[in-house]
């Protein structure tokens, strides 16, 4: 009897999911591939690379030892046709198979291509949804309907409703929605930032490693050292061991950076989570289990809770609602190459000296570093939101685009015009130096305003602010910067523009800055 061939992606490692679970023994196959036009529609990071790779390996080992039929193809095999298609048209070839099923894609780009496959392949394709997430892209489309502006704490409200999370008899824990305002404080060295949890390398990820060495040479990052989780039981112990060792620290310092600890108390789960080694549900009942245990703060729990059930949902549901559309948004006109630095780090800059390093080296930075360091210099410097959002998906291990593109196009540059951030996350110099040591160790002076001495950052806001006047002016989350602005004679206002256009002249020029 003909079976259905079904199609796991690489980020789709979740025995849970529809496609296994219906899945014929008998006469069902199994098809997992590692192919180029995957690696390469952009550069990934070496890393990140290696990570999924591993992760795929070790997942089809557990589907044949659980007795199912899989055709896996490596990178390196001689029938690698380097593309999903590809290997699906093989597979039909080479087994009796008359239907297709695949899990949707994370990825509009994929889905799109998906959609043409039943013609593409004269077989029935079907796209199953990707139960994982706790609110479908449809209930999303039905919550947004008819609102004038829509913001994530509402959404998250919703969400915490529905699944009953952190409630007392229909009400939030502790009175409140949201404890942001208790998790913003500088590190103290009132706790001991835990080492990150680590594996050793096993026979198949040391094989991946060799294999991305050699075929992606030229992509950016340090593959090495490489001690991701690869497989669910390690996953789990990532997650044990946030939950024993770092929640508790987690609400008070998850905005802090501190020199050299790349890793501080947060989870690294977003890895696990986002190519299915690790469900939200799974986390957030951990999570919600240490509060009630009593050995994690509630704005720590509720903090990290809203990361997962609040703003990945969110933003999910906000990439489906407004794609393709999304992608092309550049609100400022925003239209500056991206410099070199972001690759190679060379700068004296030591805030983006840190940020890029620890990315380059671990395919992994906080949201603080990617959003209020990386993310407040694309912005200040008006870079083009297009190559913004392919460095933030390149670098990073946990970077999809269904979650890369709304926190850069709309969270990080403010490129959609407010759709999801209520205002531009611009700051000075004086906020990296409040959240972070790294104003102690860097070639400029963060108190300084003016001259070559000065922060970049203390100018470039003043003068992104000037720049953007005209679209900006009437937010009225900004009207407090704009009033000081406006008190500011000609000529404070003309240095401020002497010294961005200065800075921004090397930065053109890719001289050190």
């Amino acid at each position: 009897m003909a079976g259905t061939l079904r199609v796991i992606l690489g980020d789709q490692l979740t025995h849970e999911l529809p496609i296994i679970k219906d899945a014929n023994k008998e006469n069902d196959v199994f098809l997992m591939a590692e192919v180029a036009s995957e690696a390469t529609y952009v550069k990934h990071h070496k890393k990140k690379i290696a990570f999924i790779f591993s992760a795929m390996r070790h997942f089809a080992e557990q589907l044949i030892r659980s007795g199912y039929r899989v055709f896996y193809t490596k990178i390196t095999d001689a029938n690698n046709g380097g593309s999903i298609l590809a290997q699906v048209q093989n597979a039909l070839i080479d087994f009796d198979i008359n239907s297709v099923a695949i899990t949707a894609p994370g990825e509009y780009r994929l889905l799109t291509e998906c959609q043409t496959w039943s013609q593409t392949l004269s077989v029935d394709v079907e796209i199953l949804e990707d139960v994982r997430f706790l609110a479908t892209p449809s209930e999303f489309a039905v919550w947004a309907n008819g609102k004038k502006q829509l913001r994530m704490e509402y959404f998250y409200r919703e969400m915490r409703k529905k699944h009953n999370i952190l409630l007392d008899d229909g009400k939030p824990v502790g009175g409140k929605w949201n404890y942001d305002a208790a998790n913003r404080k500088k590190f103290d060295h009132s706790a001991t930032i835990p080492a990150p949890t680590t594996f050793p390398q096993d026979t198949i990820t040391k094989q991946v490693i060799t294999e991305v060495t050699e075929l992606f040479a030229h992509h950016f990052g340090d593959i090495q050292p490489f001690h991701f989780a690869v497989t669910h039981t390690d996953a789990q112990k990532v997650l044990a061991e946030f939950v024993e060792l770092r929640l508790a620290h987690f609400g008070d310092f998850q905005d802090a950076m501190v020199q050299n600890e790349d890793w501080m108390f947060h989870s690294h789960l977003s890895f696990y989570l986002n190519c299915g080694l690790l469900t939200p549900a799974q986390v957030i009942d951990a999570a919600e289990h240490a509060y009630h245990l009593g050995s994690a703060p509630l704005n720590a729990v509720e903090g990290f809770i809203r990361q997962v059930l609040g703003w990945r949902e969110y933003v999910r549901g906000l990439y489906w609602l407004m794609m393709p559309e999304y992608k092309k948004r550049n609100f400022l006109n925003a239209d500056r190459q991206l410099p070199n630095m972001f690759w190679t780090a060379d700068t004296d800059m030591n805030c983006l000296q840190q940020c890029i390093k620890t990315t380059k080296e671990n395919a992994y930075a906080h949201h603080i570093q990617r959003l209020m360091v990386l993310g407040n210099f694309a912005l200040l410097t008006g870079l083009h939101p297009e190559q913004v959002n392919n460095w933030y998906l390149i670098v990073y291990a946990d970077a999809y685009e269904w979650v890369e593109l709304p926190n850069v196009t709309g969270m990080v540059l403010f490129a959609d015009g407010g759709v999801l951030a209520s205002k531009p996350y611009a700051a000075s110099g004086a906020y990296i130096h409040k959240m972070s040591n790294y104003c102690e160790h860097c070639h400029y002076n963060v108190k300084e305003k003016q001259g070559t001495q000065a922060c970049p950052f203390n100018y470039l806001y003043w003068h992104f602010l000037i720049q953007n006047q005209y679209k900006l002016q009437t937010n009225p989350r900004l009207a407090m910067p704009y009033r000081t602005l406006n008190k500011m004679d000609a000529h404070k206002q003309n240095i401020i523009v002497q010294d961005a256009n200065a800075f921004l002249e090397k930065l053109d020029n890719n001289e050190k800055v």
